[in-house]
């Protein structure tokens, strides 16, 4: 993993080989880290079992698209246009730029320590134990409610897709959130949720060759949209471009981000991935590159087609225009059928990136074992089901909107921690080899007694932009968030910081000593015993073999 350069006594302190960190102290407790080494040399390994390495590039690549593409366009475009009006366009470039930044943190420390905790691990290598948790808590956020977020629309296009096809639509009670139009229970969010853990509990290269399929479908479907809809576009519908004012912008653009939280699913792929090294800052560079080319080709030409204040309260948008456009309703049918497959594969690589984080977080002791838990085919079965039930029911019973909102600001949070993650690791381990650098890495300049790469610029240029980002958010959304780190913070003090792994074996190394010298002390206390005299070990030797014949003489 070092250079020549990065030899071991260049390590920082807390950061050996052996893993064993110094606790002294109730700051030191919190602040423990775990060696990159370990965390690389840990890859894999569960409880019972390991998981499989069998994924390559392009399916890596396919789930960062799988998990991102579909969820901004297909859901959230109905609650941002009323924000930005046409100008919802800026704000997919400035989620997309907030995002690009982000990732190429991301790349960097996913071909560094490609491990499946994502930005979780990252934290835990770079931040202390106390940050990464925090990190893992936002992730949960992040993943397993998004799955959730993204679920709840399903139902929407579900029904576009049966009133086209059998003219029979799911009652509104049954398949809109609760609080929306007449819902109570989104029972198509759980159906899909429960589908996908289907497939995830066929094996991680079952569930990647069904998600490759998905995406293909989704990535058709948008570009026959932008195809259809184009002949649609009216110029008057762009004016006012920018109806509410860069604020507004802005807000969507907060908004937005949520629908790019999927370009690093592909990190959580990082034990599962055949040259984790190479592929996964390819797999993360190259899904951010084509969703964001795809999200703003489509939102253009949708805020073209119809006008900016009709999108309220629209979730199946898309499907609309459709049908708006071209007076037939089967374009309108091949849409929703789209929507539908895209929405699947977004809930399905989301969901399967929850359980990769929560395996990490579990083999670190930090949430129970049965987390980390692998079957015999490499499959976390427990951690799956669990994982599928709570978001299921999540999705079945909360509003769409509140979910984006605090996934968001999970997001933007776990992002923030990954960008500071790439200074530390800059300065702390600089010799440390990476397969993939932040541009600018080239550029050093002093630092102390040495030089250091300028690389965190565009880290500190990623972090800026998450926090700006998550202030645009509004006050609810803080209090929901708060709350939930409150929560997080009650769990870590209360079992986390117990069952820690580096907790357990720090209390075992300073046991050892004790016992070792409580040994030693109860020996020195016993009187020697002398040892036997020669001459009594001849005679018992003599009488033992005394009354024996002797052979015969030939």
């Amino acid at each position: 993993m070092l250079d020549k350069a990065a030899a071991p006594a260049a390590a920082t302190p807390g950061d050996d080989k052996s893993g064993r960190l110094p606790t002294s102290g109730f700051g030191a407790r919190l602040m423990r880290r775990k060696p990159v080494e370990r965390l690389v040399a840990e890859g894999g390994q569960g409880e019972g079992g390991s998981l499989r390495r069998s994924l390559g590039m392009w399916q890596l690549t396919m789930i960062s698209i799988g998990a991102t593409l579909g969820t901004g366009i297909f859901v959230v475009l109905g609650s941002a246009v009323p924000d930005a009006g046409p100008a919802v366009v800026i704000s997919f470039v400035i989620a997309g730029l907030t995002a690009l930044f982000s990732a190429l943190s991301y790349a960097e420390l996913a071909g560094t320590i490609p491990v499946s905790g994502s930005s979780y691990s990252y934290a835990y290598a770079t931040l202390g134990e106390i940050v990464a948790w925090i990190c893992g808590w936002c992730l949960i956020l992040e993943y397993g409610v998004s799955v959730a977020a993204v679920a709840v629309g399903w139902g929407q296009y579900l029904n576009e897709l049966l009133e086209g096809t059998i003219g029979v639509t799911i009652p509104d009670w049954l398949a809109n959130p609760p609080g929306s139009d007449g819902g109570v229970f989104n029972l198509p969010a759980l159906l899909v949720v429960l589908l996908c853990m289907a497939f995830l509990l066929g094996g991680a290269k079952e569930s990647a060759r069904a998600n490759t399929i998905m995406v293909g479908v989704k990535i058709v479907a948008l570009l026959l949209f932008c195809a259809v809809a184009f002949t649609g576009i009216r110029a008057g519908n762009y004016s006012p471009f920018m109806p509410l004012g860069l604020g507004g912008v802005s807000a969507a653009g907060a908004t937005l981000f949520f629908s790019y939280i999927g370009f690093d699913a592909a990190s959580t792929a990082g034990e599962e991935a055949k040259d984790p090294k190479r592929d996964l800052p390819k797999a993360i560079m190259l899904s951010l590159l084509i969703v964001t080319a795809l999200y703003v080709l489509v939102a253009a030409i949708a805020v073209g087609a119809m006008p900016w204040d009709k999108f309220e309260g629209s979730e199946a948008a898309l499907a609309g225009i459709m049908k708006d456009v071209t007076g037939h309703g089967y374009w309108a049918v091949f849409l929703a059928a789209g929507a539908v497959i895209a929405i699947a594969s977004v809930v399905l690589t989301v969901l399967y990136g929850q359980t990769r984080i929560l395996f990490a977080m579990s083999r670190d002791g930090l949430v129970p074992k049965t987390f980390s838990k692998v079957s015999k085919k490499g499959v976390p079965v427990s951690n799956t089901v669990i994982v599928s039930v709570f978001c299921g029911v999540l999705a079945a019973a909360v509003p769409l909107a509140q979910l984006a909102d605090a996934t968001s600001i999970g997001t933007l949070f776990a992002f923030a921690l990954v960008n500071v993650a790439v200074i530390v690791l800059r300065f702390t381990r600089p010799a440390m080899k990476r397969s993939f650098q932040v541009p600018l890495s080239g550029v050093r300049v002093p630092f102390g007694d040495t030089t250091v790469p300028l690389a965190p610029v565009f880290p500190a240029v990623g972090f800026a932009l998450c926090v700006y980002m998550m202030f645009s958010l509004d006050v609810v959304t803080w209090e929901v968030f708060l709350g939930w780190m409150l929560v997080g913070l009650v769990i870590y003090f209360a079992y986390g910081m117990r069952s820690s792994r580096l907790a357990r074996e720090a209390a075992g190394s300073q046991a050892a000593p004790a016992a070792t010298s409580e040994a030693g002390a109860k020996a020195a206390a016993q009187p020697a015993k002398a040892p036997a005299k020669p001459a009594a070990k001849a005679s018992a030797a003599k009488a033992s073999t005394k009354g024996r014949k002797r052979p015969a003489k030939k």
